[in-house]
């Protein structure tokens, strides 16, 4: 058997995971969700990561969660499930606990979890004709995996109400015109597109750029002051970075900033 997810380090501080399990389109298998943790453990620990961009092998981002011991959960008390389904969810939303950027290269179908997984990265980019979908009730299953909560976060409530009530797919295409990606771009270039992006996101100053992140988690401030009193704190943190020193030289001096996140 394959490695269910492959972990790639790439130059400038840019990783890539890649769900590699095409034959069952990149389903979050007990074995796909156990690489995803250690995965994500080891980029928390390392430094020298800037950027995170998460894609799939195959036709699919990933068709979501492993269906195939749904049949048999109706002998299963319900706080069983509810434990395994927490384990699960968290297990995939721990990407959003990163502090550095995540994008998605949605190159293929990304399908109920596998779509959430995508609306938990910062950014996505999306192959045009790729389907995104969250078909749970036409399973006879209540939306899991923070749907009712990423879909209205990132495109608001009257496309995640049409996805989760009346069962809408919206193409890459599509999703580019609601907001639900950045950018549709051809099947072909979207791991392309992600890591030019990727490699911007990764050539600005660190310190700044994750505390950036920081302020716009969960939907930003609740309010101008709150933002105002969190910036007041922030910035500082940055002027007395040698990277501020440094951009501003780079800036002097018209040449590309080297900043080393201190």
């Amino acid at each position: 058997m394959p490695e269910p997810l492959l972990a790639e380090r790439r130059p400038g501080g840019i990783a890539v995971l890649t769900l590699n399990d095409p034959a069952r389109r990149n389903a979050m298998s007990d074995e796909m969700t156990a690489a995803w943790q250690s995965a994500i453990e080891d980029l928390r620990g390392d430094t020298g990561v800037r950027c995170v961009v998460v894609t799939g092998t195959g036709s699919a981002f990933s068709s979501g969660g492993d269906l195939s011991w749904l049949a048999g959960t109706g002998d299963v008390a319900v706080p069983a499930l509810r434990d395994r389904m927490l384990a699960f969810y968290r297990a995939w939303l721990t990407i959003r606990g990163l502090e550095v950027p995540t994008i998605a290269a949605v190159n293929g179908h990304a399908v109920g979890a596998g779509l959430c997984l995508a609306l938990a990265c910062d950014l996505r980019y999306a192959a045009s004709d790729a389907k995104l979908l969250a078909p749970f009730t036409a399973l006879g299953l209540h939306p899991g995996m923070a749907a009712t909560w990423l879909l209205p976060e990132v495109a608001g409530l009257p496309l995640a109400r049409e996805m989760l009530l009346a069962g809408r797919v919206v193409t890459g295409a599509e999703a580019e015109r609601y907001g639900l990606v950045n950018k549709a771009v051809p099947g072909e270039q979207v791991l392309d597109e992600a890591l030019t992006v990727a490699g911007r996101v990764a050539a600005q100053a660190p310190i700044a750029t994750r505390l950036t992140k920081a302020a716009l988690s969960g939907g930003g401030h609740g309010g101008m002051e709150a933002a105002l009193r969190w910036e007041s704190l922030a910035q500082p943190v940055t002027m007395s970075s040698r990277d501020m020193l440094e951009g501003l030289a780079a800036q002097r001096d018209k040449r590309v900033p080297r900043f080393t996140g201190e």
